[in-house]
């Protein structure tokens, strides 16, 4: 506290405000924060025993109630019982950029009125309120008209104001929470732009929208500039790195990069802020400038860079931190790069306390005091003479180590090729492309001949670079997936690295006796001389430290390692179904079913498509699959080929590894359904069909039974089906002592032909309460055993046919199997009216208890000691 009180206060600052986030008391508020502070003038004034660790409670203190007084104020000023009212009149002004994509215009607006008809009047008639806009256009003619609105135009309209949507998912994406930190609380959707009334702002008005609107037709000025530089294909990808318009990067490029942990190339961070100073201050002297004249130009120039590139976090922190060095510069100062980068990060939460939760702030940070202080430890380490080579390898490995904690608990992948690809890659984007890039595009503004001739240059390097990363993203046995880490973990993490680098420190002396030593252990003893702080550092706390710190990336990978438990979670995908099943302690993991998006779109429609619209299994399942850490799929069933069921599993072959792919024998004539079978081939996954009397143990405590779609007679290869409802896989999965039924898309029909073809075969056979069909792996020999039958005994858990729809789910079909529990995948407010209500009564008359995906959210199983305990994320 006394010696680095800049270091001091930051650390203090940020665990009040950690504490403030995980603990969310009331009386942590802005009076906490005043006391505090007077009892630090206090201490300081008196300085009592104990000074130092009473200063640094009170920081915390202090910091808690910042926050807390923060976080209380963020409330809405429209406050409803309901989640969706229609008819709303809004009044206000656009304050964002207005984005246009495809059929849907989005922006943020403040009100100046808000009208709710028979549910009374928002508090100061909800003037100040923001909300987040979303207008789905009906006429192509209107997407020109939504082109023209800018930031600052007034807009009234009549609509529908709706909350936004939590999480559906345990560890999904809560798009709630993300509004909530933009201190936004409601949502307006309307439908086309006739009853829109928009119009510009009054000549002479001006407010901070005004500086802002000038800021965005800059930006528009420069992405222009870019299109007509370089190709479609690079475009979007260049408009990301030097100017932070990321919307129009190609989906396939971004993941590309993201596999290999290059996408802060894109994000606008530190290196564009050193590249742009740079360039600047070689430009200013060589017009024959002061160094001070050069310097202040700099630092008025910062914040309009700053306000160009986006803003985000990670070039606020950027160019605050060149703001103070600048000043520091001027005022010949000494610059303490650690200091700097602390003032910079306290400022930020000062200014903003939900730029903690922040994940460009978080990893912006961590990486930039990482590099500060490791770099100067890890060059001891390396050794190689060559000073430029053993930074360039210092500042990747640091950055790497660094980074990823945060890395697998937002993303939840890693490459091994993540250093490598670092290594070799980032230097070319950061000392040719990027400022070659930004030369060009301003350039354009004054001659266009040569500004094309550099942009062609810096094409032909990006073709190169695109095509590397491309075959690099392609190795697939590279990839590693992890689940997101505890907290507790991160911070053992940190621990543990920060140890074993003080502890080798001794290594890179030249003169190993003079060294300075780390002070981890600092107990010397004379009736133990040969245990001196040297050797316990050595041969007890460095290995401890290493071992430790393997063990902890070992146990970090597969954390649930030998759980003795089974899981069955019913994803919320929407209208469609998606199953994740985890055997455990054998680990198997199966997948059944992946959703998907059903489109009714016309070809003279086409208008309508957006430049990256949503994919089930892009957007959501494949980033839940990772964030649960399922690193393979033992087996991925596909119940029937509709978009409902298949359409998320082409994200999933393409980016887990799927061992055997089940499916009903029939193939339905739909490219996108030729693609994903195309896909697992070249992928190396097993196609495997399955028929009625088909068995698969899983494991020694898990078992499934197929039982339909039934056998016609010898199978003989794949046969074209259209409807495919009717060939859904049905199977009774056995799992320590439960039973579950899955039923796929099956009727009325088929419910009764399944009844009807195992009762036969029971009484046949008079097989006594048990399900024993011959256990051979299917289609391992096609036609090998006729299947042997089934007595109906209770199943614990139906999965309900066809999203409740009431052409299925009879009376005998519940007779015949008695769940004690049933469970409905359907979409909120679908089309179809799914689960139709007299399902859900016949249910509820046979004394079976529901859960549904539309109601509740996921539904997650888990098998415990012969036990099913079921929880729900939205109800509990």
């Amino acid at each position: 506290m006394s010696q680095r009180p800049i270091v001091a206060f930051a650390v203090c600052w940020g665990i009040g405000y950690a504490i403030a986030v995980i603990v969310r008391l009331p009386w942590m508020n802005l009076w906490l924060a005043m006391a505090a502070g007077m009892l630090y003038c206090a201490a300081m004034i008196l300085r009592p025993k104990g000074t130092v660790w009473l200063r640094s409670l009170l920081i915390v203190a202090a910091a808690a109630g910042v926050y807390g007084d923060h976080d209380a104020r963020n409330r809405s000023l429209v406050e409803l019982q309901t989640d969706e009212v229609s008819s709303v009149h809004f009044q206000g002004r656009i304050v964002t950029p207005v984005s246009v994509n495809g059929d849907r215009v989005s922006f943020q607006a403040e009100a100046e009125s808000v009208a709710i008809p028979d549910l009374g009047v928002p508090r100061n008639g909800g003037k100040g309120e923001r909300m987040q806009f979303s207008i789905r256009l009906l006429a192509r003619e209107e997407q020109e008209t939504a082109r023209r609105w800018e930031r600052g135009h007034r807009i009234e309209l009549d609509g529908t104001l709706r909350r936004p949507a939590e999480a559906r998912n345990f560890g999904g994406f809560d798009y709630r929470n993300y509004l909530r930190l933009q201190h936004i609380h409601w949502q307006m959707t309307a439908k086309g732009t006739a009853e829109l009334i928009v119009t510009p702002p009054d000549s002479g008005e001006w407010g901070g929208w005004l500086a802002m609107r000038g800021i965005d037709r800059f930006r528009d000025r420069l992405a222009g500039q870019i299109d007509q530089l370089f190709p479609p294909d690079q475009s979007g990808f260049m408009k990301g790195m030097l100017i932070g318009l990321t919307d129009e990067i190609e989906p396939k490029q971004f993941e590309q990069f993201s596999r290999l942990g290059l996408t802060h190339i894109i994000a606008i961070s530190g290196l564009n802020v050193a590249i742009f100073l740079g360039c600047l201050i070689w430009l200013l002297r060589r017009f024959g400038l002061t160094r001070e004249t050069v310097l202040l130009t700099a630092l008025a120039l910062m914040p309009l860079y700053i306000a160009v590139t986006g803003a985000s976090p990670s070039i606020v922190r950027a160019g605050i931190m060149a703001m103070i060095g600048l000043y520091a510069a001027y005022r010949n100062r000494l610059k303490d790069g650690l200091h700097i980068a602390l003032i910079a990060g306290v400022g930020m939460l000062v200014w903003n306390p939900y730029y903690l939760l922040d994940v460009s702030f978080q990893l912006s940070f961590l990486v930039t005091l990482g590099l500060i202080l490791g770099v100067p430890q890890m060059n001891k380490l390396l050794p190689i003479k060559r000073a430029k080579l053993r930074d360039a390898l210092s500042i990747t490995v640091v950055a790497q180590l660094i980074s990823f904690p945060l890395s697998i608990y937002y993303f939840n992948q890693f490459s091994l090729m993540s250093f490598a690809a670092n290594f070799a890659l980032v230097p070319a984007f950061s000392v040719w492309v990027m400022p070659g890039g930004t030369a060009a595009m301003l350039l354009g503004f004054l001659w266009r001949t040569g500004a094309g001739w550099l942009g062609w240059l810096i094409a032909k390097t990006n073709e190169l670079l695109f095509y590397v990363i491309e075959q690099a993203s392609k190795l697939d046995a590279f990839q590693t997936i992890w689940p997101s880490p505890s907290p507790v973990w991160i911070l053992a993490y940190y621990g543990l690295l920060c140890a074993a680098l003080v502890l080798l420190q001794p290594f890179a002396a030249k003169d190993e006796s003079a060294a300075p030593e780390p002070m981890l252990y600092g107990v010397k003893t004379n009736k133990l001389p040969f245990l001196t702080r040297q050797t316990m550092n050595r041969y007890v706390l460095l290995p401890a430290s290493l071992l430790g710190f393997a063990g902890l990336l070992w146990y970090g990978y597969d954390p649930e390692r030998g759980a003795a438990e089974g899981r069955v979670q019913f994803l919320d995908v929407g209208q469609g179904d998606s199953i994740l099943i985890q055997t455990l302690p054998g680990g198997h993991t199966i997948l059944v079913d992946g959703g998907g998006t059903v489109s009714f779109r016309k070809p003279e429609d086409a208008w309508k498509e957006r430049k990256n619209p949503y994919e089930v299994g892009r957007k959501l399942l494949v980033p839940l699959l990772k964030k649960r850490g399922v690193q393979q799929i033992d087996e991925l069933i596909l119940t029937h080929q509709d978009a409902d069921h298949f359409g998320g599993l082409q994200a999933v072959l393409e980016h887990i590894p799927v061992r055997r792919f089940l499916f009903n024998g029939t193939l339905k004539p739909l490219p996108s359904v030729e693609k994903l079978f195309q896909t697992a081939l070249e992928k190396g996954t097993e196609l495997v069909e399955v028929e009625a009397g088909d068995t698969l143990q899983v494991d020694a405590g898990t078992t499934l039974h197929f039982l339909y779609p039934l056998p016609e007679g010898e199978r003989e290869g794949v046969r074209v089906e259209r409807d495919q409802n009717p060939s859904s896989i049905v199977f009774l999965m056995e799992m320590a002592g439960t039973r579950w039924l899955f039923t796929g898309d099956i009727g009325r029909a088929e419910e009764r032909n399944l009844l009807d073809r195992w009762s036969a075969v029971s009484r046949e056979l008079a097989q006594e309460d048990a399900l024993a069909p011959v256990a051979r792996e299917p289609a391992s020999s096609p036609g090998a055993a006729a299947p042997v039958p089934v007595v109906y005994k209770p199943v614990d858990v139906l999965k309900v046919a066809h999203h409740g729809s009431k052409s299925s789910t009879t009376g005998e079909w519940l007779n015949a199997w008695r769940p004690k529990h049933a469970v409905v995948s359907a979409g909120v407010n679908n089309i179809y009216g799914h689960p139709n209500r007299q399902v859900l009564d016949r249910l509820t008359s046979y004394g079976i208890s529901v859960q549904r995906t539309d109601r509740d959210g996921e539904v997650q199983m888990t098998v415990r000691g012969g036990k099913i305990y079921t929880r729900t994320k939205l109800r509990p």
